[in-house]
C-alpha cells in the first residue's frame, strides 16, 4: 500500500485546537462520516451534511488529494459553459471538518465524494486521522430503500463494530451480502484495530428513495445525537420535513391506486409491528404486493404526474 498520509493534508492550526482541547477533556471528538457516492436513499446523509454545516460552526482540519481517489471518467464533474467561457468546476471534495455543535462541543465531520479507487488506502488515512485525534467513537448515517409507508415512523438499522454499541436497537435483517461501500469498509477497519464504530442505515420508503426526504435526515441525526450525546439541532429541520409530508400527501390524494398501494405497505408494516421476533417485514405469505412492485407503481405515478405538468 502507497503511504496514506499522502493523500490527505491537515491544518496544523486546527490540528493544535483539537489535540488542545483533546488534553483538556481528556477524550477526543467523535468523528461523523457521510460521504456521496453510495446508497443514500432519500438523501438521508447528503441532507444531514447539509444540515450541519449551514447550522453549526466549523473549520476545516482535513483534505483529502481527491485527484488520487475519484475516478473522472465514471463520475464526471459538472462544469459551466457561460455565453463564451467556462465559468465554474465543480471539484470533487473530500475532507473533515472540525464542526461545534449547539452548546459547543467539538466533533469531526468526514464528508464529500466516495472515493472510487484506493479505498484500503483512503481507509487507513483515516484510521490515522482517528488515532493522531484520539477519536473515542466514528458514527456512520446514509438511507436504505425499504418497504415501508411514510405514514408510519422512521426505523432505522444499527450496526457497529461490537455488540454493545448497539444493544438497544433491534436488528432488521439476518445474513445478507450487498455490495461494499468505503463507509462499510472504513467501519470493517476500525473494528479489526479495535476502534469504537457504530453506523445507521435509515429506512427510507422504497418508492420516495429518489426524492428528498428530511424524516429520514431527522431520524438518523437524532440516533446520532443518542450515541454521541451531541446536540444536532435537528428541530431545525422540522419545517422541511411537514413540508414533505404536506406534498406526499398532496400527490397520494390525487390517486385512489396509490392510495391502496399505501395502504398494503401500511397493512404490512402493522402485521410485522403484531409479529414480534418476525425477520420479515412481510409478517404471513399474502397476496400483496412486493414493495418493488409497490414503488414502481408510486414512481410512474409520480413521473406522469410531472409529465402533466409540463405539457
Amino acid at each position: 500500500m502507497l503511504d496514506p498520509s499522502e493523500i490527505y493534508q491537515v491544518d496544523p492550526a486546527v490540528a493544535a485546537e483539537v489535540r488542545a482541547r483533546s488534553l483538556a477533556q481528556g477524550s477526543g471528538p467523535v468523528l461523523v462520516h457521510a460521504v456521496r457516492g453510495f446508497v443514500d436513499a432519500g438523501a438521508a446523509g447528503q441532507l444531514a451534511v447539509e444540515h450541519l454545516v449551514e447550522e453549526l460552526a466549523h473549520t476545516r482540519l482535513a483534505t483529502f488529494d481527491t485527484d488520487q481517489l475519484v475516478d473522472y471518467r465514471s463520475r464526471r464533474p459538472m462544469m459551466t459553459f457561460d455565453a463564451s467561457t467556462w465559468s465554474a468546476y465543480a471539484e470533487p471534495e473530500l475532507v473533515v471538518d472540525l464542526v461545534r455543535d449547539a452548546e459547543g462541543v467539538p466533533f469531526l465531520l468526514l464528508h464529500g465524494h466516495e472515493p472510487d479507487v484506493q479505498w484500503e488506502r483512503y481507509v487507513a488515512a483515516v484510521r490515522e486521522l482517528v488515532e493522531r485525534f484520539d477519536v473515542p467513537l466514528t458514527v456512520g448515517l446514509h438511507g436504505i430503500p425499504m418497504g415501508l409507508p411514510h405514514t408510519r415512523p422512521v426505523s432505522f438499522t444499527a450496526h457497529a463494530t461490537r455488540d454493545e454499541l448497539v444493544v438497544d436497537h433491534p436488528s432488521w435483517f439476518g445474513t445478507v451480502q450487498v455490495p461494499a461501500s468505503a463507509g462499510a469498509l472504513l467501519e470493517y477497519r476500525l473494528g479489526q484495530a479495535g476502534h469504537d464504530a457504530v453506523g445507521f442505515a435509515v429506512h427510507v420508503p422504497h418508492y420516495l428513495a429518489q426524492s428528498q426526504y428530511p424524516q429520514a435526515t431527522i431520524a438518523g441525526l437524532r440516533a446520532v445525537e443518542r450515541a454521541t450525546g451531541l446536540d444536532l439541532r435537528t428541530g431545525e429541520l422540522e419545517a422541511a420535513a411537514t413540508d414533505a409530508t404536506l406534498e406526499i400527501e398532496r400527490q397520494v390524494e390525487q390517486s385512489d391506486e396509490v392510495r391502496q398501494l399505501v395502504s398494503a405497505l401500511e397493512e404490512q408494516y402493522d402485521a410485522f409491528s403484531r409479529s414480534a421476533g418476525r425477520t420479515s417485514l412481510l409478517a404471513q405469505a399474502s397476496d400483496l404486493p412486493t414493495a418493488d412492485e409497490l414503488g414502481a407503481e408510486f414512481e410512474r405515478f409520480l413521473a406522469q404526474q410531472r409529465d402533466d405538468t409540463t405539457d
